[in-house]
């Protein structure tokens, strides 16, 4: 594994090492609804309009931030936007309610924005065939950075108060802007990260040359509505079936254990592998995941529940955030991964409305829904493989020897 891993540039790394800490730090998200209803004495409806409008403004930050970053510089997006999110965070305490509806939109918008900008940053600093391990580091570090942050959030409100809890957010996500700006040299991938007007075809004209994306991209789209069925109908279905709350924990607890100690290795194991196939292939298995649910609800079908849906997300997530990036030309790089961003947390805001309208009028209902949508989902992209020339060097190869385009050079 470790020679797999040799191909990752020491910046990457380093910025994986400053994404760690801002995961770690990046707590309040978790508990901002809580926070609203409690400490502010807000009515549910109200926090929960609040978030909803928050979760929109990440998701458009999201599909916007790579744009600003082929336009100006992915380091200079990841700088302000981690720059306007802290001073948002920091200042949540002290505005008046009216303000709520506003400072938290803006903040999240430009945290999405930075996550856009972390992927467009890896994408072009990462050598060709090196760029799943450098996506899967990167979703190490957040991952394990966001397995110590809830727990660390909650012993500081214990022991303190919200208020606290926002500055150790805020200051924290400064501190990432200014380790950033230390490590990710201002020339380190030359004009793709550092700005500059884009030249070349418009995104719609590339994606046409790529019809492979596109049906990425809507597959992506359906997966996260069902994938994040678990942090919104999931815990409810649980709780109407007599399984409560810290067996929810539990299994959350396996995922992000399971993530940890899996992804990184069946990456490098896999790098060689077709891409479309292993992709496919982890969305069926997060289709036959909800598919166990529907057998019935109870503690041994909600384990293999979890099981299936982890193995799935280590086999789907990390080789289509890179599947994206091989096939983008150099110019529209960040707007194939804001594209990307955007569709894989198009979730946040569309599951727990679209999955509780379902379970609302039919409960019985949503885990075979989830089901049929993701393994047919993952069947179209298994074909989409099985058509792909075997032994392709893979599609961002294929994409820069057309002769339809130029690419773009970056020195």
């Amino acid at each position: 594994m470790l020679r797999g891993l040799r191909d990752v540039p020491r910046t990457v790394r380093l910025l994986a090492v400053g994404q760690f800490f801002n995961m770690v730090v990046a707590f309040t998200f978790v508990y901002f609804f809580v926070y609203l209803t409690d400490e502010r004495g807000l009515s549910v409806a109200q926090a929960g309009l609040i978030s909803g409008i928050g979760g929109a403004g990440q998701v458009a930050g999201n599909f916007t931030g790579g744009w600003f970053g082929d336009r100006y510089g992915h380091r200079r997006v990841l700088l302000l936007g981690s720059l306007i999110s802290g001073v948002g965070v920091l200042a949540l305490p002290f505005l008046p309610v009216a303000l709520l509806y506003v400072v938290p939109v803006l903040s999240q918008y430009a945290g999405g924005c930075v996550r856009a900008a972390n992927g467009a940053l890896v994408a072009v600093m990462v050598p060709d065939g090196a760029r799943r391990q450098g996506f899967a580091v990167m979703r190490f570090a957040a991952n394990a950075g966001f397995t110590v942050g809830p727990p660390l959030g909650a012993l500081l409100i214990a022991r303190f108060s919200y208020g606290v809890l926002f500055v150790v957010d805020g200051v924290g996500t400064l501190v990432f802007a200014a380790y950033a700006a230390r490590v990710l040299p201002a020339r380190a991938a030359g004009r793709t990260t550092e700005g500059g007007a884009p030249d070349g075809p418009g995104v719609l004209a590339c994606l046409r040359q790529r019809p492979a994306v596109v049906l990425l991209l809507a597959v992506i789209l359906v997966t996260d509505l069902v994938y994040r069925q678990q942090y919104s109908t999931l815990p409810a279905d649980l709780d109407r079936h007599g399984l409560g709350t810290g067996v929810y924990g539990w299994l959350l607890a396996i995922n992000g254990g399971l993530i940890l100690l899996l992804e990184l290795p069946v990456t490098v194991a896999l790098r060689g592998r077709t891409p479309l196939r292993i992709i496919g292939g982890g969305v069926l298995l997060v289709g036959a995941g909800y598919g166990v649910l529907a057998l019935g609800t109870g503690l041994g079908t909600a384990v293999a529940m979890m099981l299936l849906l982890t193995a799935g997300e280590v086999l789907y997530k990390t080789p289509a955030t890179a599947y994206v990036a091989d096939s983008a030309p150099a110019h529209a790089q960040g707007r194939f991964q804001s594209l990307y961003a955007g569709v894989s947390v198009s979730g946040v805001v569309l599951s727990a409305p679209l999955g509780g309208a379902l379970y609302t009028v039919a409960p019985g209902a949503l885990w075979p829904v989830c089901a049929v949508l993701a393994g047919a989902a993952g069947v179209l992209l298994l074909g989409a493989g099985r058509a792909s020339r075997p032994g392709a060097p893979g599609a961002g190869a294929a994409v820069r020897r057309s002769a339809h385009e130029t690419p773009t050079p970056t020195g």
